[in-house]
């Protein structure tokens, strides 16, 4: 390991940092059949949707937003939500050729579409394909019926295998996502359940401990005490070791906490937003990053669905921030998010955007006791500072 410095030298910032990591688009679809108990994203039951209002909506989104970004070439789309499989697939197909008419794009971008397993939605994947989609990550979230239920899926885990073999003839790439420690879960049955998940020849997995959040179902009973069963936490942390030695043995590398892929098969879209890239956040509660003259800036469209659609059809703004950040604030986002990617970050250009002392020694605090290391330019989590991250970052973000 090399002798820890705190005084890395800060190097020039690229006039455009973000063209380190790339330019994306994400566009949230509001809407739910209905709401999962362990869901805090900003997602809606609503019994009608006028498909063509929302998709005029996000149309003029799109062209406004090509003012900002004049000149860029766009190199990820991710339709989001909520569960953009909701959508006609007609409405799908104008978005994406209104993103064509806007901005050149990657000879081999990646446009993504979340969706879920059920077979209503899995009818149209061939519509969705015609469309433009090229990637499908699939909601699947477990492999058992009893634990759908309990996780308020409407799928089950028979529509979940029948979809996943649908997009896989129809894609040219597919995910999904399971999660795990799971009530009343041993650590036998996750080993079952994960075996048959790569049994399915997947090429991407995404893999999330169940995460108990306020403001959520699961959160409320959880603070009355009635969510029992509950793996306590060296179990949890037995299940993500098994995890990533499973899934490294049937070829799938964890290349971010949570995230396991064949080589190549990468979500580039979450590589962006990992690795510093530019995105802009378009629909309500969308989040964006983007670069202008006067600097970085964070982006959030209002929450409600109504208000932002209100907003849009009557050509106001649809962000409610729009907000510079500072060369701290740019730095420690780049540093929390970075080194969640198990290749972790550029040091030059962290401290191309902040040269800070005091971040530099706490950085190499915590590669002396062994959670960092650093080799040239490359800063990275070990693979004991990957197991407690959240604990490390806050160390290294105390001052």
């Amino acid at each position: 390991m090399p002798t820890p410095s705190p005084n890395w030298l800060p190097g020039p910032l690229p006039v455009a940092d973000w063209q380190n990591a790339g330019f994306g688009l994400y566009l949230h679809w509001p809407f739910c059949q209905s709401k999962c108990p362990y869901c805090d994203f900003n997602s809606h039951v609503w019994a009608e949707i006028d498909q063509r209002r929302w998709r005029n909506a996000y149309v003029a989104e799109i062209e406004k937003a090509g003012t900002l970004t004049t000149g860029r070439k766009l190199d990820t789309v991710y339709f989001g939500g909520g569960t953009p499989s909701l959508m006609d697939p007609d409405s799908v197909a104008d978005i994406l050729d209104a993103i064509l008419r806007t901005w050149p794009v990657s000879n081999d971008w990646e446009v993504t579409l979340e969706a879920n397993p059920s077979s209503v939605e899995a009818g149209r994947f061939s519509g969705y394909r015609q469309a433009g989609i090229n990637r499908v990550s699939l909601g699947v979230q477990s492999l058992r019926d009893d634990d759908l239920r309990r996780l308020g899926r409407l799928h089950s885990a028979k529509e979940a295998r029948t979809a996943y073999d649908i997009a896989r003839s129809t894609f040219e790439r597919v995910s999904f996502d399971l999660i795990y420690a799971r009530q009343d879960q041993s650590m036998e049955e996750w080993s079952s359940e994960l075996s048959m998940a790569l049994d399915l020849a997947i090429d991407h997995l995404s893999l999330y401990q169940l995460t108990i959040e306020p403001g959520t179902a699961f959160g409320d009973r959880f603070a009355r005490g009635r969510l029992p069963g509950l793996p306590d936490e060296d179990l949890s942390a037995d299940m993500y070791d098994y995890t990533v030695q499973t899934c490294a043995e049937r070829g799938l590398h964890r290349y971010e906490v949570s995230n396991f892929a064949r080589p190549g098969s990468e979500s580039e879209h979450n590589m962006l937003y990992w690795s510093g890239g530019d995105y802009l956040g378009i629909g309500p509660g969308a989040h964006g990053r983007l670069t202008t003259d006067h600097g970085r800036h964070a982006t959030v469209c209002p929450s409600s669905p109504a208000s932002w659609l209100a907003s849009v059809e009557a050509g106001e703004s649809s962000y409610s921030t729009f907000d510079p950040l500072t060369g701290q604030e740019t730095a420690e986002e780049y540093l929390m998010m970075g080194l969640r990617l198990v290749d972790g970050i550029s040091m030059s250009r962290l401290t191309g955007m902040w040269a800070d002392d005091g971040m530099n020694d706490r950085i190499a605090a915590m590669i002396s006791a062994g959670f960092l290391d650093l080799a040239a330019d490359r800063l990275w989590a070990t693979d004991r500072g990957l197991a407690i991250l959240n604990a490390v970052l806050r160390e290294v973000l105390a001052g």
